[in-house]
C-alpha cells in the first residue's frame, strides 16, 4: 500500500464532443489519508480499491493567477485596465463578488492605493498595471513601498513571449527597469508555475523588511491552459529575539539616564502596537514616533513626547542628540527620522544604541549599534513588555520635561491671513472620532498635519515615508474601501493636489465619501521656501495658476466647498459631512504662512542678513 502521505499522477481520458477528447491529470490518495489537493479539485466518480481519484481542472494562467489571490486572502485588487492583462481582467470578473476591483484614472494612483493598501492592512496591496507607459506612472507606487517597507505586489501585463527582445510595442525589461527598487523583480513564462510564483511574491513581500515585488506577465502565457495545483496560503515568516538580547536590553536599559525609544516602520500587528505601549508605560520611557508613524503610540499617553521628520520640535531634535540611550524599533533609522542622519553619528553614534529590526541587512547599514536585535517589532514588543520593569526613577524629570514641551509644541501660532491650519487641524482632532483615518502627501502643509493632530489608534495615519506628492487622494480611497464605515480625512498642498486630483472620479464612481481638503496657496510651497532660504528673492518656476477647486469637485459630482476664514470652517466641515458624497473644501491661504513657525518675508529677510555678513 501506499505510505498515507503519498500521492502520484498519471493521465486520463475523458470523452467530449465528437471525436475531441479531453485530457486530465488525475492525483491518487489512499483513503484515510488528508486530502492533499486544492479545494478547487473535484473528486472523480469512481472508486477503486481503496483510493480516491481527483481531476484538477483544467484553467487558463489567469484564471489560476486569480485563484491564487483569492486563496492568499485578496479582497481588493486596484488597477487601470489595460490590454495587455485581458484575459486577468475576465478572470476578475469570475471572481467580482470575492474580489473588489477599484478602477482609477492613472496607474500612479492606483500604485498609491494599493500601497496604502498594504499599510494599513499588514497584507500585500495589489495594483495591476499594462506594460511600457503603464508600468512607468505606476513605478512611482513601487518607489514608495520600497522606501516605506509597504507590501505591494505590482502585475504588469508584459508583450507575448514570441515579440520580446524586439523593442516590441511597448516593451520594457521589467527586471532592469524595477530591480533597484523591489525586492524581486521577475516574470512569469511558464503558464503551469503561477501558483508557485505567486506564493513566493506574497510571503517576500510580507517577510524581513516587507517590500514591494514586481510580476510580469506576458499576454500569451495568460490564456494558456493547464491543470495545476494551488498553493497553500502564504504565511508570514517571524524573527524573535533572543534572552540573551533581552537580558542585555534590560542591563543597558537599567544603566541609562537619559533614555528615549523611537518606534516606526511597518509590519506592526495590532497586538505588538498594545505591547510596546505597555512597556513603554511599564518603565515610563519617553518615547518618540519616528516620521509618519505617529498612531503606532497614543499620543494622549504621558509617555508621549513628539515626532521626528517634517516639523520636528526643535526642542525634541536637541533631546534626541543629549540621550544617553537610544532603543529604535522597527524604524530603519532613515534620513527623515534622523534629522539628515545629525541626531546620530555616523557610524557610531555617542548615544548607547539598541536597534531593533526585522531585517538583518538594515541593521549595520549606516548605524553600528550597540546592540542589534534581528527581531519583527511584534515578536520584539512582546519579549519586552514580559520584562521585569526598569526603575525609571533616575528619568522621570527628562520624561516629565519631554512631555512637557510636546503638550506647549501642540498650542497653535498665529499665522498671516484669515486662515490658520494649525487651528483647524486641532478643531478636527477634538471633532473627528479617534478611529478616523487620516492621509496626506508631501510638503509644507503637512507640518500643521503632523504637529497638531494627536493619533491615538494604530494604522490611522496613511502619509509616504518617500516624501511623494500626490500620494494623500488615493491613499484616502485605498482607507475608504478597506475601512467604509470610518470618516476619512486627505490634505494636500495645492500642488500636491492636482497631481493626483482626476482620482476624485475613482471615489465618486465608487460611492467613497472622502472629506478631502486642499491647503492652497498658488505655490509649491516647500521648493519655494528653499528659494528664500538658499537664494533670497529669486523665485522661479515655483509659482501656480490653480482652478476654483470647489468648482473642480463639483465638476466630478463631489461636493465642493471654499473657505476663507478660520471660523467660518467648522461649519463647512459639517456640510461636508453631511453631504453623502465625497467632497472637497478648499482652504485659501495666505502665501505668507510657509510654516507655523516662520513667514516667508521673514525667512527671505534672514536669508538676506547672512548673506551680507
Amino acid at each position: 500500500m501506499l505510505d498515507s502521505a503519498s500521492t502520484f499522477s498519471y493521465n486520463v481520458h475523458t470523452s467530449g464532443s465528437g471525436s475531441a477528447r479531453l485530457e486530465r491529470t488525475v492525483r491518487v490518495r489512499e483513503v484515510g489519508g488528508s486530502n492533499p489537493l486544492s479545494p478547487t479539485a473535484s473528486p472523480h466518480e469512481n472508486l477503486h480499491g481503496g483510493f480516491f481519484f481527483f481531476a484538477m481542472p483544467i484553467r487558463t494562467a489567469a484564471q489560476t493567477l486569480i485563484h491564487q489571490l483569492h486563496i492568499h486572502g485578496v479582497g481588493a485588487v486596484f488597477c487601470v485596465p489595460g490590454e495587455s492583462y485581458i484575459h486577468v481582467l475576465d478572470a476578475l470578473y469570475e471572481h467580482h463578488e470575492s474580489i473588489r476591483l477599484i478602477s482609477a484614472r492613472q496607474e500612479g494612483g492606483a500604485a498609491y492605493m494599493a500601497e496604502a493598501y498594504g499599510k494599513l492592512t499588514g497584507r500585500p496591496g495589489i495594483c495591476f498595471v499594462t506594460r511600457g507607459p503603464g508600468a512607468s506612472n505606476a513605478s512611482i507606487g513601487v518607489h514608495t513601498a520600497w522606501q516605506d517597507s509597504t507590501p505591494m505586489i505590482l502585475f504588469i501585463g508584459q508583450a507575448p513571449r514570441s515579440h520580446l527582445d524586439r523593442d516590441a510595442f511597448q516593451e520594457i525589461d521589467y527586471r532592469r527597469m524595477f530591480g533597484p527598487m523591489a525586492k524581486w523583480v521577475t516574470q512569469i513564462d511558464d503558464a503551469r508555475r503561477v501558483p508557485e510564483y505567486l506564493a513566493h511574491a506574497f510571503q517576500l513581500a510580507v517577510s524581513g523588511r516587507p517590500g514591494p515585488v514586481v510580476l510580469a506577465l506576458p499576454e500569451d502565457m495568460q490564456s494558456e491552459r493547464h491543470d495545476v495545483p494551488d498553493a497553500r496560503p502564504y504565511q508570514r515568516l517571524r524573527a524573535y529575539p533572543s534572552p540573551d538580547d533581552m537580558r542585555t536590553l534590560h542591563q543597558n536599559l537599567s544603566r541609562a539616564e537619559r533614555p528615549l525609544m523611537i518606534i516606526g516602520g511597518s509590519g506592526w500587528a495590532l497586538d505588538g502596537v498594545a505591547d510596546i505601549r505597555a512597556f513603554a508605560a511599564a518603565n515610563a520611557l519617553p518615547t518618540v514616533a519616528a516620521f509618519r508613524s505617529q498612531d503606532l503610540i497614543d499620543n494622549h499617553s504621558p509617555h508621549y513626547i513628539g515626532f521626528t521628520g517634517v516639523g520636528v520640535n526643535p526642542k525634541l531634535a536637541q533631546r534626541l542628540k543629549e540621550s544617553d540611550l537610544i532603543l529604535a524599533v522597527g524604524t530603519r533609522l532613515d534620513h527623515m527620522t534622523t534629522g539628515g542622519y545629525t541626531y546620530l553619528d555616523v557610524p557610531r553614534p555617542h548615544q548607547t544604541l539598541i536597534h531593533v529590526h526585522a531585517d538583518p541587512d538594515e541593521l549595520g547599514w549606516v548605524y553600528q549599534a550597540d546592540l542589534f536585535i534581528n527581531a519583527t517589532p511584534s515578536e520584539f514588543a512582546t519579549a519586552a513588555r514580559a520584562l521585569p520593569p526598569v526603575d525609571g526613577k533616575r528619568w522621570a524629570g527628562w520624561a516629565e520635561s519631554g512631555r512637557t514641551e510636546y503638550l506647549k509644541y501642540l498650542e497653535p501660532t498665529p499665522m498671516p491671513g484669515p486662515i490658520n491650519i494649525g487651528e483647524i487641524v486641532s478643531y478636527l482632532h477634538e471633532r473627528l472620532p479617534a478611529d478616523s483615518i487620516i492621509t496626506n502627501g508631501a510638503g509644507n502643509y503637512t507640518a500643521w498635519v503632523h504637529r497638531f493632530y494627536e493619533f491615538s489608534i494604530p494604522r490611522t495615519q496613511l502619509a509616504p515615508i518617500s516624501g511623494a506628492m500626490g500620494y494623500g487622494v488615493p491613499a484616502a480611497i485605498a482607507a475608504k474601501v478597506v475601512h467604509p464605515e470610518r470618516i476619512v480625512v486627505s490634505f494636500a498642498g495645492d500642488g500636491c493636489f492636482l497631481m493626483n486630483g482626476q482620482e476624485l472620479a475613482t471615489a465618486v464612481h465608487y460611492g467613497l465619501n472622502i472629506i478631502f481638503i486642499v491647503v492652497n496657496n498658488n505655490m509649491y510651497g516647500t521648493i519655494r521656501m528653499h528659494q528664500e532660504r538658499n537664494y533670497p528673492g529669486h523665485v522661479h518656476g515655483t509659482s501656480l495658476t490653480n482652478p476654483d477647486f470647489a468648482a473642480y469637485a463639483r465638476a466630478f459630482g463631489a461636493y465642493g466647498e471654499v473657505v476663507e476664514r478660520t471660523e467660518d470652517f467648522g461649519d463647512a466641515f459639517e456640510r461636508a459631512l453631511q453631504a453623502n458624497r465625497p467632497a472637497l473644501l478648499e482652504l485659501r491661504v495666505d502665501p505668507e504662512a510657509i510654516t507655523p513657525n516662520t513667514t516667508l518675508s521673514a525667512m527671505r529677510d534672514e536669508a538676506l542678513a547672512k548673506q551680507h555678513l
